[in-house]
């Protein structure tokens, strides 16, 4: 099944309301995460991928929807590659990268990967919600759902179409990046999307030569600011190296560092994820 924007399909004759579909979609999933943040360049997408993997880890089923429709890298940090393809009922089936994960994203509806996608905000709003109601999740536990930068039209639209969405903002310890996630607060509270927690990513870099903790970025600052709004601190994420080359190679770092200091983080995280689980 071709994905088309939906100036392409106005003609059409009138099939199931798409917003109808996207409800039933939604019905069937416990819990939806939405991760964001002020900026770009902390992390956030990482951490959407390992609160995805560290979730399925524990034997929950969860889908990972990829929503940064201009820069799609979720498939390409999980070794993902291939197209969508219709099922039986004519939806969409996600990518699956294990039994318990599934994956959807803009990537794996181009031909062309390196190709750029240029719309306009009605057609990301369009590719959204086919994204959620003509996608054949299933039953799931979890949806984590990651967005671009920003405050922009994905995040908005994710808050008008999933209204009972959390969101997980993600920082980086220092003054510039605060400054930004502080528009992200104001954004969920605009929009009446709860705040489920701060992340701060980044947080300290352990030497491997002498084992001493030097703070790249700062320390404490995402704490500080989750204290100053009366928002979850849900942790802090160490920086390392390995994280970066991980995702360049499409692995997945918990599988390859199960005993690290961040696999044990974001297994922290997941464990306050799961309220009427």
């Amino acid at each position: 099944m071709k994905y088309q924007p939906e100036s392409q399909t106005a003609k059409k004759m009138p099939g199931p309301n798409p917003d109808e579909l996207a409800k039933q979609s939604l019905g069937k999933i416990k819990q939806k995460f939405l991760v964001m943040s002020g900026k770009g360049g902390v992390g956030k997408t990482s951490v959407s991928v390992n609160l995805a993997v560290a979730l399925a880890g524990k034997g929950y089923q969860v889908g990972l929807m990829d929503v940064d429709i201009h820069g799609p890298d979720i498939p390409r940090m999980l070794g993902l590659t291939g197209l969508l393809a219709a099922g039986t009922d004519k939806k969409l089936m996600p990518i699956s990268y294990s039994d318990n994960l599934k994956v959807v994203s803009m990537e794996s509806l181009m031909q062309d990967r390196d190709k750029a996608v240029i719309w306009r905000g009605p057609m990301k709003h369009t590719a959204i919600r086919q994204f959620i109601g003509e996608v054949n999740w299933g039953d799931l536990d979890y949806l984590i759902i990651d967005s671009p930068p920003g405050t922009g039209d994905e995040p908005l639209t994710i808050a008008q179409l999933i209204p009972d969405a959390r969101a997980v903002l993600v920082t980086t310890p220092q003054e510039v990046a605060l400054a930004d996630i502080r528009k992200s607060i104001s954004f969920c509270k605009n929009v009446n999307m709860n705040m489920f927690g701060i992340i701060e990513n980044m947080s300290g870099f352990t030497c491997p030569h002498c084992n001493k903790v030097v703070d790249l970025f700062g320390t404490g600052g995402g704490e500080k600011t989750a204290l100053a709004y009366g928002i979850n601190f849900l942790g802090k994420i160490p920086f390392d190296p390995e994280m970066v080359r991980c995702g360049d190679k499409g692995i997945a770092f918990q599988h390859k560092f199960k005993d690290s200091l961040i696999t044990d983080a974001f297994k922290k995280i997941t464990e306050k994820m799961k309220t009427n689980i």
